[in-house]
């Protein structure tokens, strides 16, 4: 699981050249400092601005540059590019090669963004017998997570889990007559009482028996986790309070909490007033009049989102509370089916002659997230502003193929969620670029695995506090403008360029060992770089090959091998020239195992990976055991990835991320040119 760490920038005041870099690094430094190598010139002047900026406050008292308003302070300020003075330099945020991000527009709807978002969130690791904890959910929402899922289910009373634990350890005791159970309980005639005064008291006040008592201590109260598996529950309390503590301490953005409700009505009563008395002052208000169009993400600031399924107010018509829910709407060609005209889950629980199994109280918590089942992209609550589709990644494919334009126009304008399929017992993750080109503002990854979905996705938000705004063309329209939908495609909504990429790899120092390695004398690492595109297939709707599963790059480079953490790579180039249809606001760089992507040839999405992996050294450790390189998968080290508009130029370090997602010592000494034209 990515975890966070602090700014793995140092502070070189106290330290010496020798003890700062490795030889191998301190080699390539000394030769840009002598001009060998000089730094190109777009990055000499960065390099001037900074030592202008540092030295600024020490000069401006006693030096007037007010006669010379033409000519820059920092370049007259600026010290000759010598070895100390360009270590510092580089290992400053302004050599990192991720750029600083700009600060984003949060005045548009909450549906123009793309929010960083986890599946299943209370999972420590697989989806079938791991644990379920509170701190998955501080971990993710101290990283930037801001959308987190939680699957709750009926709890059990005190009573029940200790009648439970005897049971498991006396397997035997089901099978015994009552009269010879050891466990210690009420009399017999004092049982017969409390049965009747129970029959009694339902009668009479319909209490539901979880509420047989006051005391929260001794009642039975919702949990979370994954059913029908084998894993581990949390409680559900204890959900909301680590929610509480964590949600708004790195960011104070929103936090949308997807609740997947099994728990029955009086289970649900529960829930609610813990949701209320946990997150009081932090739940979203009802807006004072049907809303028409969802608000922005500023003027959520610290507040709680809950997704939940719509039931319509029993009060209400429900047909005629979609139709009050729906505005005004200018519809162009559109290729969606029309199967009925369907009404939200409420409705059709109503159709059947069945309450829905939402209880009304819970569902008026959903306020801008209203999550209705999907029929088509042509019902009813398929233009009501603030509805939530969730599909599975499966789901999302067919509709991909049959209504691929009116799925990506739809998402302009209204929210969706896609999430992986059941089937990924291990937790691994389905490939989030193609489900961003699609406009999917929520695509929930499991966090337990750090794969390559994962990277890509720390690609996609690091230092953005968890909402990325969508390029232009793919944001729908600002507050008070008419909705619209269209059949127009992502390939024809946006414009695109052709990126030249070069990377020459120099060399990396403080490399992480891959996961459970204890000596570096068997490390053998080579960086790999790939580029992910778009296939013609994503724009035209037809089927994908591997069905979003992430698979290796069209363009790819892997360098030679090379030895131990401090590895000297040569300046290998990686070159990817005339990769055609990039938009550089969604394209990505990584360094380290894994990634750097970019929207692709005629809107896809390039993924440029560049990552440190580790070959085995071969090894006889018995007569009949040889392990070679060749054939064994390579082990993950260390990695990093940075989206193509916020990748520098020039000679730039960067900074890894170990084989499990956290800060690590690890820089690699990178030469980059671009252009995109």
């Amino acid at each position: 699981m990515v975890g966070q760490d602090a700014d793995p920038t140092r502070d070189l005041s106290t330290l010496t050249i020798s003890q700062t870099f490795s030889p191998t690094v301190l080699a390539y430094l000394k030769s840009i400092a002598g001009n060998k190598t000089p730094l190109p010139a777009s990055q000499l002047q960065e390099y001037h601005s900074y030592w202008g900026t540092i030295h600024d406050g020490e000069t401006s008292k006693s030096n007037d540059t007010s006669s010379h308003p033409t000519q820059p302070k920092a370049h007259s300020m600026a010290p000759p590019v010598e070895l100390k003075s360009l270590m510092e330099y580089l290992t400053s945020p302004e050599g990192d090669a991720m750029m600083p991000l700009m600060e984003t527009d949060l005045s548009y709807p909450i549906s123009s963004y793309f929010i960083n978002s986890s599946h299943n969130t209370y999972l420590t690791g697989n989806q079938l017998y791991s644990e379920s904890s509170t701190d998955a959910y501080k971990n993710v929402l101290l990283h930037g997570c801001r959308c987190i899922e939680i699957d709750v289910w009926d709890g059990d009373s005190p009573a029940d889990r200790e009648e439970k634990e005897e049971e498991k350890k006396h397997k035997f005791r089901p099978h015994l007559p009552r009269s010879l159970s050891p466990r210690r309980g009420k009399p017999s005639a004092e049982k017969d009482r409390t049965a009747a005064q129970s029959s009694v008291g339902a009668d009479t006040l319909s209490l539901p028996t979880p509420w047989q008592s006051a005391s929260t201590a001794a009642r039975a109260e919702p949990r979370v986790l994954h059913g029908y598996t084998l894993t581990k529950e949390v409680s559900f309390r204890q959900v909301c309070t680590a929610i509480r503590e964590a949600a708004f301490v790195t960011s104070d953005l929103p936090v949308v909490v997807s609740l997947e409700v099994h728990a029955g009505k009086e289970q649900q009563e529960i829930m609610v007033e813990i949701i209320e008395q946990t997150w009081r002052g932090m739940l979203v208000k009802p807006p004072a009049s049907e809303c028409e169009q969802l608000p922005s993400p500023g003027e959520l600031r610290n507040k709680i989102l809950i997704k939940v399924k719509y039931v319509a107010p029993e009060r209400v018509n429900t047909k005629a509370a979609v139709k009050a829910a729906t505005p005004s709407m200018r519809r162009k060609k559109s290729s969606s089916s029309s199967s009925s005209d369907s009404d939200n889950q409420g409705s059709v629980d109503a159709k059947k002659g069945k309450k829905s199994s939402i209880i009304e109280s819970l569902s008026a918590l959903g306020v801008y997230t209203r999550s209705y089942h999907f029929k088509d992209l042509s019902s009813p609550e398929s233009t009501v502003p603030c509805h939530v589709f969730s599909l599975s990644e499966k789901k999302f494919m067919d509709i991909h193929e049959s209504h691929g334009p009116t799925l990506f126009s739809h998402n302009r304008n209204y929210l969706m969620r896609a999430f992986p399929a059941g089937t990924r017992v291990t937790s691994s993750n389905l490939d989030p670029a193609f489900f961003w080109r699609k406009g999917v503002q929520i695509v929930a990854l499991n966090w337990q695995k750090n794969d390559a979905g994962v990277m890509l996705n720390e690609g996609m938000f690091t230092g953005s506090g968890g909402w990325v705004l969508k390029p232009e063309a793919y944001r729908g329209q600002r507050r008070g403008q008419d909705l619209e939908v269209s059949d127009e495609s992502q390939g024809d909504a946006i414009s695109h360029r052709t990126l030249s990429l070069s990377v020459a790899i120099l060399a990396a120092q403080g490399l992480p060992l891959p996961v459970g390695d204890r000596k570096a004398d068997g490390f053998r690492p080579y960086v790999k770089c790939e580029l992910h595109v778009e296939k013609p297939e994503e724009r035209s709707g037809q089927p994908i090959e591997g069905g979003g599963r992430s698979k290796e790059g069209e363009y790819k480079h892997k360098t030679k091998t090379s030895r131990g953490i401090q590895p000297d790579f040569g300046g290998e180039n990686a070159t990817f020239s005339g990769v055609p249809g990039v938009v550089d606001e969604l394209s990505f760089v990584s360094g380290g195992d894994r990634m750097y992507f970019t929207w692709g040839p005629n809107g896809g999405l390039v993924i440029l990976d560049i990552g440190v992996c580790m070959q085995r050294s071969a090894a006889v450790v018995a007569p009949f055991k040889i392990q070679d390189d060749e054939f064994g998968k390579d082990d993950l080290a260390a990695w990093a990835c940075v989206r193509l508009d916020r990748l520098k130029e020039g000679y730039r370090f960067v900074h890894l991320l170990d084989a499990t997602g956290v800060t690590s010592a690890g820089l690699l000494l990178v030469n980059i040119q671009k252009s995109l034209s």
